[in-house]
């Protein structure tokens, strides 16, 4: 039989789910948490501050935090969530409206990856893809964050699918390719590029597929979409500042990786690995049982050789790096998802069942200790569940949300309602898991909530400094402020302080982050004015003195 570029796999097709139902638990999984809370301490904090800037008027081309140039990431997430969060600003506070952006990546990288999965497998696959993305632990938090890599993730999965179509419909492909590797740039710099460039130029060495020259002329494509997107910021940003060109590209893209930047600790190259089977549950144990039943022959397949060769060229990548992060794995989870679908049809019927078991246990005790726990803390009973509640957030107290209490009960019967009348099989192990963690997520995010942002936000905090301050003063200054409290500082108070660090300034005001047991009084003409920490967090304290 002769070699066809873009055959797939013979082994028929999974079993249906319609893709209504698909798009509703997806849809429900991404909207959960993204509105109703304020910016999370740290990362949300300070990714808000930059959008926060821009809705201020300040330009893109030199992402602002705080007043000052903050140039780790190139400004397309940062754009895209302010006119997020201009287009709905008579509906959403600003930080709500912003974070729908990640909403909107978020639901990209869904259809690129099933898209590609459909590509690679054939119709019925992306559905499952889709499932199984979702059913991941390591994609629920981060993603749901108003945060960059939601972009760089749906920039990857677009080049992802490019690369699966690429030898079908090679213009096409081009285009995505293309696109993908420009989004992810302009979202975090170096790394969307540098992986899939390298994953374009193996695919050759990987499979027949890719050894065409329609396939070098895809790349030519994507050569030329992508240009665009990794020279006009960069170059309009030099211009403005080689400094900043310089901080931006060397320090916190070259140096970052390699660690000649010294920003962080250095971590050990089998970081990705050791997290890898908590992170990537449940799509790791199913993309390897589709790798052992593709192995010998298989692996040359497009099908299997375009994911395989895209996870381990960005792990590999992730790896030699010199700093860890388990945000920075997110990419690792698209190529061993689309793996991961084709072993629902071919899944031994005790490892489903095992798999079916463990989903539908684990989440319904955690949502039977999500209920049992917000009772607790709404009336007090039972003593001992409460009394741990309140040590984690001293002071507060639930209030009844009705609105969020009906969708929370409306989840969690739909979820006892499918689990209890679904059909036992592979198919029911993937739908458990999705829907098992949406309800979880469901949860958090509507009567557990307000808990948690009151944990987790600097509003309160901000709110009693600002009532602290006199109604008179000349500038405020501060001392070792991090980066997400001045973002929040200017935010909830308008106040830019200006930093000992960099300005030496002669203020009246003095504001100072730091361990009560480690403070240094600024000197003897100063008088505590104001002290305070966010709610249960006993790793900040922050002292604002006044200049007699």
């Amino acid at each position: 039989m002769p070699f066809t570029p873009f055959s797939r796999p013979s082994f028929g097709q999974p079993p249906a789910i319609h893709l209504g139902w698909v798009i509703l638990v997806c849809s429900a999984w991404v909207l959960f948490s993204l509105i109703g809370h304020d910016p999370w301490k740290p990362d949300e904090a300070y990714s808000f501050g930059l959008v926060y800037s821009i809705l201020k008027g300040h330009d893109w081309v030199v992402p602002m935090l705080a007043g000052e140039p903050f140039m780790e990431k190139p400004p397309l997430y940062y754009l895209t969530a302010a006119g997020f969060a201009r287009l709905f600003s008579g509906w959403l506070p600003l930080h709500d409206g912003a974070r729908l952006a990640s909403g909107f990546y978020m639901g990209l990288t869904l259809l690129f990856s099933g898209l590609a999965a459909r590509e690679l497998w054939g119709k019925g696959y992306g559905r499952l893809t889709a499932l199984i993305l979702i059913a991941c632990l390591g994609l629920l938090v981060r993603t749901h964050q108003l945060i960059t890599d939601t972009a760089l993730l749906a920039g990857f999965t677009a080049a992802f699918y490019g690369l699966a179509l690429a030898p079908r419909r090679l213009v096409l492909g081009g285009i995505f390719i293309g696109m993908g590797a420009g989004v992810g740039f302009m979202s975090k710099g170096l790394l969307a590029p540098g992986t899939i460039a390298i994953t374009a130029l193996l695919l050759p060495l990987a499979s027949p597929t890719w050894r065409t020259r329609q396939y070098l002329i895809s790349l030519l494509i994507a050569l030329i979409v992508v240009l665009p997107w990794m020279t006009i910021w960069p170059y309009l940003l030099y211009q403005r500042s080689p400094q900043l060109f310089s901080e931006w590209f060397l320090v916190n893209n070259l140096g970052r990786f390699n660690g000649t930047a010294h920003l962080s600790d250095t971590h050990e190259s089998a970081y990705y690995l050791r997290m890898l089977p908590w992170f990537a549950w449940p799509a790791l144990p199913l993309a390897l049982w589709t790798l052992w039943r593709q192995r010998w022959s298989g692996w040359s397949k497009q099908y299997v050789a375009l994911p395989l060769t895209l996870f381990l060229v960005t792990l590999s990548v992730l790896s030699a790096a010199s700093e860890g992060h388990d945000v920075y794995a997110l990419p690792l989870l698209p190529p061993l998802a689309v793996l991961g679908a084709a072993a629902v049809e071919t899944l031994r019927r005790g490892a489903a069942n095992a798999l079916d078991w463990f989903s539908v246990m684990t989440f319904g005790l955690i949502a039977i200790v999500l209920w049992a726990g917000w009772y607790a803390t709404l009336t007090g009973h039972p003593a001992a569940l409460a009394s741990k509640f309140d040590r984690l957030q001293p002071g507060y107290v639930t209030h009844l949300n009705w609105p969020a209490l009906l969708i929370a009960m409306v989840l969690s019967l739909a979820w006892l309602i499918v689990v209890l009348r679904m059909e036992r099989g592979a198919l029911r192990a993937i739908i458990n898991s999705a829907l098992g963690i949406t309800l979880v997520w469901g949860l958090l995010a509507t009567i557990w909530l307000p808990w948690l942002d009151a944990g987790k936000s600097y509003r309160d905090m901000f709110t009693s400094l600002h009532q602290a301050m006199p109604a008179q003063y000349d500038c405020l200054a501060s001392r070792s402020l991090g980066e997400p409290q001045r973002a929040m500082l200017y935010y909830f108070n308008g106040i830019i302080s200006e930093r000992e660090e960099i300005y030496q300034p002669h203020c009246s005001l003095l504001l100072v982050q730091g361990q009560p047991q480690s403070l240094e009084p600024p000197g003897k003409n100063w008088r505590i004015l104001w002290e305070g920490q966010r709610l249960g967090d006993n790793s900040e304290w922050f002292t604002l003195f006044q200049k007699k």
